[in-house]
């Protein structure tokens, strides 16, 4: 066994490599961006060493770089986790010629199912089940033609060398064709370097699933189940489970077996997947190999028990198997949940940011989280915006999928907009649970999955009501919402008024001691009682006194609020003070009220802007507006005078 590897990534796959090298007594050596000075995978490492600036094509991708890195070191051998390096035969071949163990599988097996054409043409050598289509060398756009007018529409473009959904074009007329094939041929060139494109049969509505497979240097080969990866957008996977919905011995047998002809078929060594198209009618069809550790290997690793990094480095260092196949044994139910920095309801658009608030669900009962990030961490605009996979295992599919609707109902993060609300939708919804699934299954469904939710009432009282009680715990008082005579009625509850603005809608929320009060209050969530009725949300601020800009967390949801005491929009300078001032740096929205304007308490006067939020200024009693400062456009600074405002003279009897 290796006593030093070099891990020739980052993120969550670095920091998951190396908790097993700890497990074993490896030490470890991180390599690491400009950008990544501060990551956690660099803080995990025994060693770490510098490549270069942020651009993935000036550090991660140098292939010298990384192999220095590893001499230097005195690295014995380099896992490639997954993506950059790790299906790169020329660095495969590197490694070799350096002397250092590239931790994957022979250059030439990288190289046999780097161009799904020539796959195509080896697993059917070795009897692999294939789609009907063209993977021929003639590119000329007429035969790629006529071999799709022989196939029969729909079909399926793909560039040879593409991965991630690049390259593909789903063609449903033959007046379609040519276009298709352009964009296709473009995008391949694009991305890969080579726009040579094969044509296949689309299978309508198939299942995408696939198959692990494990062999090592002695000959010896096994498949460890199978997972289904068929909630996708855009081709790529967004939730993946094991063992497969539905699936039977016979076909699992079947498919295993057919994984395994793949992988000796190349003189495969280490972990690989095998990836099939499974169509309603049971038959199934080869995809791609994929030369690597999967992204999604963690719900393998629940339903057998085993470690598939040890694994990894048994085989590399010349070991056997661990087990044979008669060995393995399966039990329960996996399911993981890919969490990214994205807008899922604005076209899934990546988003970047400081992870402000990051709260993962406690890793107990069966759930499991590999991330590359903490609470303060940036994710960038260099690299994948993953944040965690959240995994969780259980005795059945139907537990497995409460436990992970619950875990990512408590998952928090803020900073960042996350895909948590989307998955959670996923994950509830009856088509999904009853296991109808299909690559198409979030594409048909896009109404009821992406839909925008609306706030409610309830959640402007319970920030309201936070954000007093913080307020008071601020001021080192009592937790008691109502203990101060602020809003004292002669025989009536007492009274606060909060100013609560979420999602450009402003509502003035009137909180009473005997309808909403805070009943419980501690540094992650909240239990807030309204009319009758406890709720409890989690919450997290950055401010202090006001305004104050609240997250709330409901179900895996954030909602961010501003939120202010009513009467704190009046200055409190003095008695002859009767002025109100900006409480935040702003800009002037509208004006609502004219010079020597007669006003009543509450009657909002103007609004400011700020981060994109609104909040209105009001009147904090009944009396005149004397003098107006700003107009709409112009920019205010935090404690600025808006407007001179004359309270009305009381009347004494």
């Amino acid at each position: 066994m290796f006593s030093k590897i070099l891990i020739a990534n980052r993120g969550e796959i670095a920091c998951r490599v190396m908790r097993t090298c700890r497990e074993l007594g490896i030490r470890t050596v991180a390599v690491y961006s400009a950008a990544d000075q501060q990551a956690q995978h660099v803080q995990m490492a025994d060693e770490a060493v510098l490549l270069g600036p942020a651009p993935a094509r000036e550090s991660y991708l140098r292939a010298d770089k990384v192999l220095a890195a590893a001499q230097q070191t005195g690295a014995q051998a380099i896992h490639p986790g997954y993506g950059f390096l790790s299906e790169n035969a020329e660095f495969a071949r590197a490694c070799e010629s350096a002397g250092i163990v590239f931790i994957g599988p022979p250059a030439s097996a990288i190289e046999a199912m780097g161009s799904k054409s020539a796959a195509k043409a080896l697993m059917e050598q070795a009897g692999v089940p294939l789609v009907p289509g063209y993977h021929g060398a003639d590119q000329n756009p007429q035969r790629l033609r006529q071999a799709a007018d022989e196939i029969g529409y729909p079909v399926m473009l793909k560039a040879v060398q593409g991965g991630g959904g690049k390259g593909m074009r789903v063609v449903g007329r033959a007046e379609d064709f040519a276009e298709a094939a352009t964009a296709a041929r473009r995008e391949g060139e694009n991305a890969f370097g080579n726009g040579d494109l094969l044509v296949e049969k689309c299978v309508l509505a198939p299942r995408h699933v696939e198959i692990q497979v494990f062999t090592d240097t002695q000959g010896n080969a096994v498949y460890m189940a199978e997972r289904d990866c068929s909630l996708q957008r855009r081709h790529q996977k967004v939730i993946e489970e094991a063992p497969a919905p539905g699936m039977t011995e016979d076909l699992r047998q079947a498919m295993g077996a057919a994984a395994v002809r793949a992988a000796l078929a190349i003189d495969y060594v280490g972990a690989g997947t095998v990836e099939f198209l499974l169509d309603r009618d049971g038959s199934f069809y080869f995809m791609e190999m994929n030369t690597r550790l999967q992204v999604e290997h963690p719900v393998t690793e629940m339903i057998t028990g085993q470690d598939l990094v040890a694994w990894q480095l048994q085989v590399a260092s010349g070991q056997p198997l661990p087990l044979s196949q008669s060995d393995l044994r399966l039990s329960g139910h996996a399911v993981e949940a890919r969490i990214y920095a994205e807008d899922a309801e604005h076209g899934f658009l990546p988003a970047t940011g400081t992870l402000h608030c990051l709260r993962p669900p406690a890793e107990v009962d069966g759930v499991r989280i590999d991330t590359g990030v903490v609470q303060g961490d940036e994710v960038s605009m260099y690299y994948d915006p993953m944040i965690a996979k959240l995994i969780v295992h259980a005795d059945t599919r139907e537990a497995a999928l409460q436990r992970l609707a619950q875990a990512l109902a408590d998952y928090q993060v803020d900073g960042v907009v996350t895909n948590i609300p989307f998955l959670r939708r996923l994950v509830l919804h009856p088509d999904f649970i009853a296991g109808d699934l299909d690559t198409g299954f979030i594409g048909t469904r896009e109404a009821e999955l992406l839909a925008t939710p609306t706030a409610d009432a309830t959640l402007s009282q319970m920030a309201g009501a936070l954000h007093q009680a913080l307020l008071e715990r601020e001021a080192a008082q009592s937790r008691d919402l109502w203990s101060q005579p602020v809003g004292w009625q002669l025989n009536q509850p007492a009274q606060r008024c909060i100013e609560v603005e979420c999602q450009g809608e402003i509502t003035a929320v009137t909180l009473e001691a005997e309808r909403a009060c805070v009943t419980r209050l501690d540094e992650t969530r909240a239990q807030v009682t309204v009319n009758g009725h406890l709720h409890s949300a989690g919450w997290f601020t950055r401010d202090r006194g006001t305004p104050r800009h609240l997250t709330l967390f409901v179900d895996g949801r954030p909602w961010h609020m501003v939120c202010q005491p009513v009467a704190e929009h009046l200055s409190t300078g003095g008695d002859e003070d009767h002025s109100l001032t900006a409480p935040m740096n702003g800009t002037v929205v509208s004006i609502l009220v004219d010079t020597g304007q007669a006003v009543t308490a509450g009657q909002a006067l103007m609004v400011l802007e700020a981060m994109k939020m609104e909040l209105s200024i009001r009147a904090p009693a009944d009396g005149t507006v004397e003098t107006l400062w700003f107009q709409p456009g112009e920019a205010v600074s935090a404690g600025a005078e808006l407007l001179a405002f004359v309270p009305a003279e009381e009347t004494v009897e």
